[in-house]
């Protein structure tokens, strides 16, 4: 059947190993980014748990006529967990929910809150999915560095449903006691927290758990050995192979000069930040996106020390030497020395003719290296406009 049916998913926020698969064009994807009219983005607090601050969000929630879901994931001291909620919120009505309760048991709770007669529901993941109360508009989860990416940004799409202006609250141990990825989860979250903002979550995911198997169950995976971009080149060229379709590698050419060249920890201080900044700054291709690029930094940042001018100078002559074939340029002084590849250049026999009219100025040594002498200029001469 599978042959003859066009099969249409659609997800909030998609496995690892689905958006694995279309980032492959196994699958083909869309991403529909336009959140309904008047929807707000949810305001979202990491913090330690805090009895004043769990006691005023539900209060401000119950001032405003709205209800709270609190989530603690723990069947066995969530009744504790209600009690002690109830000493802090004694005017709150509340009422716990989980999976193991017996089938009518759990149905009833579940239609006194949606008829609005209890104000706060203490549950378990059991409201991960399927939930939608228009006037639920603040979550509380307690221990949120146990819950993975897609599973917080579920639970945080349980409020917010409606036109008012939705809250979520994820508590937390002390920092210094939070696993590397917890922290990377919490912190993907806080930067994306406007409308729309699952697919970028789920990147972030799969970068943090890894694309999992395509054939096979596991969903997670295999990624973090090699990063993301390493595993997706791997796979290319392996479905390449197989097709019988010749590899060509991409060019990535030595660039050397006799400069610092880096972006230094007292102009961006966050070392993330630094990373992310060198990610993008290793996709570049177009000269613009490098003028771009400086722009932002001095907007962010303030004006560009000398080894961070030094650094876009050398991604722009990486930019350069990909479009010319170059493999590798070494620049010292007034001496810029060329090495090209071979199939890599389109017009191999442009080489000859710019060093045959160039009138002395060029020279092609036997070992295929490109010699030029440099005339003097201003540093600001070199950048794209």
């Amino acid at each position: 059947m599978r042959a003859t049916v066009d099969v249409l998913a659609l997800t909030a926020t998609p496995i690892p190993r689905t958006l694995h698969l279309s980032m492959m064009g196994i699958r083909d994807i869309s991403v529909i980014a336009t959140p309904p009219e008047q929807r707000r983005a949810i305001i979202t607090y990491v913090c330690e748990f805090d009895e004043t601050v769990v006691s005023e969000a539900i209060r401000s929630e119950l001032y405003r006529g709205g209800q709270i879901f609190f989530v603690h994931n723990n069947v066995n001291s969530i009744e504790r967990m209600a009690a002690r909620l109830k000493q802090l919120v004694p005017e709150v009505r509340l009422a716990v929910a989980h999976g193991q309760m017996g089938e009518n048991d759990l149905e009833k709770v579940m239609m006194q809150f949606m008829a609005r007669e209890v104000d706060m529901l203490v549950c378990t993941t059991i409201i991960e999915s399927g939930i939608d109360v228009a006037t639920a508009n603040t979550i509380l989860v307690n221990r949120a560095d146990r819950f993975g990416l897609a599973q917080i940004y579920q639970l945080r799409g349980r409020v917010g449903r409606s036109d008012e202006q939705a809250y979520a609250y994820l508590f937390i141990p002390e920092e210094s006691q939070l696993g590397t990825d917890a922290q990377k989860r919490l912190k993907v979250l806080m930067e994306h927290s406007d409308l729309g903002s699952g697919f970028q979550i789920a990147m972030n995911d799969l970068k943090i758990r890894g694309g999992g198997a395509i054939l096979g169950a596991s969903q997670s995976g295999h990624i973090a050995a090699v990063g993301y971009d390493m595993f997706l080149k791997l796979m290319e060229e392996a479905v390449a192979q197989l097709k019988g379709e010749p590899i060509t590698d991409g060019l990535e050419p030595e660039i050397n000069l006799s400069m610092s060249a880096y972006m230094a920890e007292d102009y961006v201080a966050d070392i993330d930040q630094r990373l992310s900044l060198y990610r993008r700054l290793a996709k570049v291709t177009d000269l613009k996106e490098i003028a771009a690029m400086k722009a932002e930094l001095t907007d962010r940042f303030g004006p560009l020390p000398e080894e961070t001018e030094n650094l876009l100078l050398k991604i722009m002559l990486r930019v350069l030497a990909v479009r010319a074939g170059v493999k590798r340029l070494d620049l010292f002084g007034q001496q810029l020395v060329l090495a090209f590849s071979e199939i890599h250049q389109q017009r191999p026999l442009g080489i000859i003719e710019m060093v045959t009219g160039g009138k002395g100025l060029y020279q092609f040594t036997p070992d295929h290296l490109f010699k030029a002498g440099l005339t003097k200029a201003p540093p600001e001469a070199c950048w794209p406009r």
